[in-house]
């Protein structure tokens, strides 16, 4: 049997999107792409187990029958990506994808109720009227049916090849998307940092109250190195949280409890009538949203706002404060991405931050580069909280001068988020790249937190050597008196 190949799984799936592009938005499409290639995964894992089944039952079906019953997955006769492929060329074929969604989400009601409900593949409006609607829909069907896309696990073996695939679809997809895409996506070397930086333990809680796709929060799981952790997020988008449900699925984290809902007005991640706290919380929301619910922000009855409630057009420390108050008491570690703007803006947002720096609940602030996220270019901040700190000091480190350029988008090397870590970890001033503050240095500063008034960067000008400048201006001047001389030679000869 031929060796799978990551890099083929992902060009192929890749391609697939060309069905697609320039009839379709790309936040739209992924839906699209992404559920097929869920469903064809589902699909030989299934073909493999009944595989095996037979093989080892002798053909006899009603024991087949018993064991499939009890598989992780189960996938009803007919709803199978190769029943599909087989009537690519029927009438209603967007019909009958929805029918065999439907029914295989009836059969697996713990795992994926209504994770397809906001996709349809009999869409006018998105794939258009019958005849382009269909032929997009074969021509799908048959990008899937390859053998590079062949994701029976006795051919994968214990790689996470659909996890990657399901990955690097999504970065591509935010990356198409533009400031959409930033809307269900951290780059995966933010994501990286971001885990790094909080380094769960064995036996953590970990939380991404504005989840998106997931991709972070699984990044930040997989850090604590083996399977003893449990993931818990929301997301408000329907569509995206339907991602993010199918992308936990993919990367075998079942258990993982990913709510529908808006964090800020509806928390659903609640135990006995209180938020339920976590040990590592971390999230990249949207900035600045405007419109996030402040008129309704006193009456919280999570009393998440109690250090004042942020501006009704800047939703930022909206997001800090919820994620501040789900972290567990004298242990919790909070990593938030944020625009520059949270730790210089005044007012409401600055008499959050005070609270916030008097409770001693700042640990570091990290300036990135700019242009690292889809759909901006503005250079964004992570703050860390830590409610079991051992000094009152604060770190700050400028990191936005490092970093690979990139024609759209920057990135971050491995080498610029080791520094980044290690800088982090020691808790030293550094020069020109970080500097550990006092909490009465903050103060003076009226507690503003504009890295460039902690960590000096400034790089004086080499001195100016007086005498050789102008022994080179001599020069100069030597040489063009000789030029004009000759200059004048020629003049006379040609009797001008």
């Amino acid at each position: 049997m031929k060796p799978i190949n990551q890099d083929e799984i992902n060009n192929v799936a890749w391609r697939a999107c060309d069905t697609f592009r320039g009839t379709i938005d790309p936040a739209q499409y992924k839906d699209y792409i992404l559920v097929m290639l869920f469903l064809k995964y589902l699909s030989d894992v299934w073909k493999d187990k009944r595989e095996e089944y037979a093989k080892e039952f002798k053909g006899d079906k009603e024991r087949v029958a018993r064991r499939l019953a009890r598989e992780r997955f189960v996938l009803p006769d007919g709803c199978d990506y190769y029943t599909l492929y087989a009537k690519r060329n029927e009438a209603n074929i967007g019909e009958l994808i929805n029918v065999a969604l439907e029914q295989i989400e009836d059969a697996n009601k713990a795992k994926l109720e209504g994770v397809f409900r906001n996709i349809d593949f009999n869409s006018e409006a998105n794939l258009g009227q019958t005849k382009e609607r269909n032929k997009r829909l074969k021509d799908l069907l048959e990008d899937f049916a390859g053998e590079e896309m062949d994701l029976r696990p006795s051919r994968v073996g214990k790689e996470d090849i659909i996890g990657n695939t399901y990955q690097y679809l999504i970065g591509r997809f935010a990356s198409d998307a533009g400031k959409k895409g930033g809307e269900f996506y951290t780059p995966g070397e933010v994501s990286e940092l971001l885990a790094k930086l909080l380094a769960p333990k064995k036996g953590s809680r970990i939380c991404d109250p504005t989840c998106g796709s997931g991709s972070l929060l699984i990044q930040v799981g997989d850090q604590v190195g083996d399977n003893d952790y449990s993931l818990y997020g929301q997301e408000m988008n329907g569509s995206t949280w339907a991602l993010c449900r199918m992308n936990m699925l993919v990367h075998n984290k079942d258990a993982a409890r990913i709510e529908w809902g808006d964090t800020i007005n509806n928390p659903k991640l609640i135990e006995k009538d209180a938020l339920m706290k976590f040990d590592t919380v971390v999230a990249n929301p949207p900035f600045s949203l405007d419109k996030w619910g402040a008129e309704t922000a006193d009456a919280d009855k999570f009393h998440r706002f109690h250090r004042g409630v942020p501006p009704k057009s800047k939703g930022d420390y909206a997001f800090i404060s919820h994620m501040v108050e789900t972290a567990v008491e004298g242990s919790g570690k909070v990593g938030v991405v944020a625009p520059h703007g949270v730790l210089f803006r005044g007012g409401g947002e600055g008499r959050i931050r005070q609270a916030l720096i008097e409770e001693n609940a700042l640990e570091c602030v990290i300036g990135l580069p700019e242009k690292l996220f889809f759909g901006t270019g503005i250079p964004a901040t992570i703050m860390i909280f830590n409610k079991g700190k051992k000094t009152k000091d604060v770190l700050f480190i400028d990191a936005s001068r490092e970093y690979v350029e990139g024609t759209n988008q920057n990135k971050l090397g491995s080498e610029h988020i080791a520094k980044i870590v290690a800088t982090y970890k020691a808790f030293k001033t550094v020069e020109k790249y970080a500097y550990r503050a006092t909490p009465e240095e903050i103060a003076e500063n009226d507690f503003n937190l504009n890295i460039p008034r902690y960590v000096d960067t400034f790089e004086p000008e080499k001195p100016v050597n007086l005498k050789a400048v102008q022994k080179e201006i001599d020069n100069l001047e030597n040489q063009l008196a000789g030029v004009r001389k000759q200059m004048a030679g020629y003049l006379k000869e040609l009797g001008v």
